[in-house]
């Protein structure tokens, strides 16, 4: 019996560890990307289904549905363990790799911008000549038919 609940404790430390990571991928992306209000709640939202999910699989496959105060405990150290220990390491390492892989998108971007609006000016121009120079034809028809119908009207 002690030893079931040993273990319980210790894969509800799991879990408070899991929550803790989970809600560190929030921050994380927090951090990495600025978004609207309703963006943020919706990462609210989700983070605390996940974590309702995680914790009701847990209580119904490892203690039959039983829920225990010591399980609470044992969520919460396994978060305070998680936060005091990886949280820092964890959200500075992966801020540091998506701000370098965004400045090397960026980069690329740039290098593929340059080319491309040149192409797009240069398809511009050779799309845009015959529609010019119809525009203009048009014009000089118009006058061209204006003038003769004043000659021959008087």
């Amino acid at each position: 019996m002690v030893a079931n609940q040993a273990n319980l404790f210790l894969i509800f430390t799991i879990n408070g560890i899991l929550i803790g990571l989970l809600f560190d991928i929030f921050r994380i992306l927090r951090k990495s990307f600025k978004t609207p209000d309703i963006i943020t709640y919706i990462e609210d939202f989700f983070f605390w289904l996940i974590t309702g999910l995680i914790l009701l699989y847990s209580i119904f496959t490892f203690s039959n549905g039983e829920v225990r105060f010591y399980m609470f405990i044992a969520i919460f150290l396994g978060c305070l363990i998680y936060m005091i220990i990886f949280s820092k390491a964890v959200i500075h390492i992966n801020v540091s790799i998506i701000k370098f892989i965004i400045k090397i998108l960026n980069i690329i971007i740039k290098i593929f911008a340059i080319p491309l609006k040149a192409l797009i000016n240069i398809l511009q121009k050779i799309s845009l000549k015959p529609i010019h120079f119809i525009t203009i034809n048009i014009k000089k028809i118009h006058i061209y038919r204006n003038k003769k119908l004043k000659t021959h009207n008087t």
